[in-house]
Formats: C-alpha cells, structure tokens, sequence
C-alpha cells in the first residue's frame, strides 16, 4: 500500500518523487521501472553529456520550441522553467554550463552527475524504486478508489497515481482502456535518408540552408484532410538552419526541425517524399543566376570548380558544380548558359528524394499520447480520473532537440508533484 505510486524511472518519475517527498515526508512512494537500470534516457542524452534543459528563461519564447504543446505549457513555464531546474541541480551540487547555442549540460559533462544527483536524492528522502517491475496491469478499485498497479507476481495499491512512463506503448493502452484518448504515435526529430551522388562521400559537410517539402501531386484523402487546402503551391513544410551531410543523408537542426513540426504529415507521406534545398538563402534562382552571369564576367579566366561563387563547403561547391553538368577543368569563360542556369538551380532549388528515416543519435522522441484536452495544466492531472496524473512523454507534448523535451519532463513532474504533495 503506497500513497503515490509512480510508473516510469525516468526524468519525470524521480523528478516527481524528489518534490512529492520533500512537501510531504510522512508519504510513502514507489517508483515503478520495468528495466534493470533507471534513468536510461537520461544516460544517452546529449551524446552522454545529459542536455538538461535550454537557456531561454522567457516562457513566451520557450513555448516556440515546441510543435505540439505550445499554448498548454505557457501556464507550466511560468511555475517552473528552466531557471528552477538549474537552481534545483545546482543547489545539489550539480554545477551547470550553459553553452553558445543555447544548450544546458553539466560543468562534468557527465549524465552520470545528473543520474547520481537523482538517485540520491530519493534515496535520502526514501523513495522507494523497484526495477525490473513492468506493469502488466493498470485499474481503479471500485471499493476504495485507489489504484492497483499489477507487476509479473504482485499487486500494489496507491492513493495517487502517476504515469511518467515516457513513450510507452502498453502504458497508453492501459490509459485507453481507462477512457482516456490516446493521439496515435508518430516519430519525430529524425534524419532524412537520401541516396544520392550530390552528397556521396561528403559525409561531416554543414552549412547553413533553407529546406522546403514542396507538396505532393497525389495525397491519400486522411493526408490531404490534414493538409486542409492539400494539393498547394506553397511548401507543406519550412524550416532554416544548419544542414549536416551524413553517411546516409542529412541531418542538423534545420532537418530535425522539419521533422518536428512535420511529424504527422511525414508519417503519412511513409517517409518518402521530396525536399527542395536553397543552399544559398539569401538568393532566389532568378538573383542566383544574375549573380552568376557577374562572376563569369570578372573570373572568366579561372574554373569554375576552383572559384566558389559563394560561400559553400568546398567539398558541397564542387558537387553542386559537377551535378550542373560542368567538367573539372571549364573555366568561367566556357560556361554555358544552360550550365550557369543548371547551376544557379543546384544552388538555390536542387531537389532531393527522401526513402526514409533514422534516429538522431540515440535519442528517440515521439508525437502523440495523451489528448491534452484531457489534462488539467494547473496540476497535470487527468480530467477523467481523481488522484490520476501525466508527466513527460506520455502525453500529446514533443519539442525540437536542444533540451526541450527533458524541460517538458521537468514541468510536468514537479506542477503534479505540488498537487499531490500538498494534499492533506
């Protein structure tokens, strides 16, 4: 008998029961983790450098960061940003860093620092964590109201609940049949696979871009429900950043972003689709081609592979050069107009066809869970049921990397840690 179970060993789940313990002593909680180990995800986050949070301490702009959640966390953000989080790893002797581009890791660069600062903690204020406990049953007793969580061979009863068991399938099911609505799940924050020879071999290139998905010809009716005025002229999908070559395609902020905000409509596109990249944002094909037709006038004499026109990754430049159908050794002088327009094309409007996706590095994020018509954001807690409360990734709410996610986790711990904590 516990008066607060929680289902989950993550952020959200020792975060929860940090607060939970520190308001209220005298109660006895249990954090269910159905692994071996806890706090995984922490471990792998950042590149195993655990990216705490974001430096952005205005909620207004926090809230842009994510493509599902961004009105219903404006409230949360207010109570408990990423301040309060620094303060509270801090204040535990857990020295922090915020660097250039925004990103919050430990002084240690270590996400052990943070996975020890956890565990610690609930161990001193006796938090009770069962590993190797998957819940294998979730139901409300009709006699008392408590919930019963049942593992492989036990059955634990709580008067409060909370699910903060991340992107879980068989937790959603649980929460479905207790009548709540679940958002299907979908992928994001994911790389784009591309086979093609305008990126062959030019593996660990970046640049700063502009990437498009221009709309399909054809759309399934459930896509073009989506898309609303679906076939359109204008792209379905935007977004500007760095743009990283990889072994497999291309990732970087800017593509990870399209990922983000596209996560539906790139699900029912089946991951294989077009993109449309101007690797020179601040030209259009039209100015490009202008441009160009000025340096083959001044460096006429030298080639063109040699003389980059514009500021491009020399490796990217030749590639772009080469695909424009000029040899190594065509000097600006010999330049077509068909190859300076083709050129000018490759720069600001080349395509590039998309058969897939893969995981950013180890993290792997979803959109979808819990309807967040269905949470009360004041407490986290379910509309549905009493005593029954939603941290992390369980719910309807996904962010774009940089520590955003982990930010959400945070928020939503600690607001239904104060709920439940304050009880009497």
């Amino acid at each position: 008998m516990y008066d607060v179970i929680i289902v989950g060993g993550g952020a959200a789940g020792f975060y929860a029961a940090i607060h939970i313990a520190e308001l209220d002593p005298t109660l006895k909680i249990a954090v269910f983790e159905r692994g071996k180990n806890v706090l995984s995800k922490v471990k792998v986050s950042g590149g195993g450098r655990c990216n705490v949070t974001h430096g952005e301490f205005s909620p207004s702009e926090l809230v842009l960061n994510y493509p599902r959640g961004k009105k219903e966390l404006l409230g949360p953000f207010h109570v408990h940003g990423p301040g309060d989080v620094m303060e509270f790893f801090e204040q535990r002797g857990v020295p922090l860093k915020i660097e250039e581009d925004g990103r919050v890791f430990p002084v240690s660069d270590d996400s052990q620092t943070i996975i020890d600062c956890l565990v610690t903690e609930a161990q001193k204020l006796g938090v009770q964590v069962l590993k190797n406990s998957a819940v294998k049953q979730l139901s409300k007793l009709q006699d008392n109201g408590r919930w019963q969580v049942t593992t492989m061979n036990k059955h634990y009863q709580g008067k409060n609940l909370l699910v903060a068991a991340g992107s879980s399938l068989k937790a959603w099911r649980f929460l479905e049949d207790l009548g709540h609505t679940i958002v299907p799940p979908v992928p994001s924050l994911f790389t784009f696979n591309i086979r093609d020879s305008r990126l062959a071999e030019i593996q660990g290139v970046s640049t700063f871009a502009s990437v498009q998905v221009p709309p399909k010809k054809l759309f399934s009716s459930k896509a073009a429900l989506n898309l609303k005025s679906a076939p359109r002229e204008e792209p379905v999908l935007q977004a500007e950043g760095d743009v990283l070559v990889t072994h497999w395609g291309l990732s970087g902020p800017a593509i990870l972003r399209l990922s983000a905000w596209g996560a539906n409509i790139l699900s029912e596109y089946q991951y294989n689709f077009k993109i449309k990249i101007n690797w020179t944002p601040e030209y259009t094909l039209g100015s490009m081609e202008g441009f160009l037709r000025e340096i083959k006038e001044v460096e006429a004499r030298k080639t063109v592979i040699r003389t980059r026109a514009v500021n491009l990754p020399k490796r990217l430049w030749a590639k772009l050069v080469h695909a424009a159908g000029i040899e190594t050794n065509v000097r600006w002088a010999e330049v077509t107009k068909e190859m300076l327009q083709s050129l000018a094309k490759e720069l600001t409007e080349g395509t590039y066809r998309v058969i897939g996706k893969s995981t950013f590095k180890e993290e792997f994020v979803t959109a979808g869970g819990v309807d967040l018509k269905e949470i009360n954001f004041k407490t986290f807690g379910s509309k549905i049921h009493p005593n029954l409360y939603f941290a992390g990734e369980i719910i309807n709410v996904d962010a774009i990397t940089g520590g955003f996610n982990f930010q959400n986790a945070w928020t939503g711990a600690y607001i239904a840690a104060q709920a439940i904590g304050s009880k009497k």
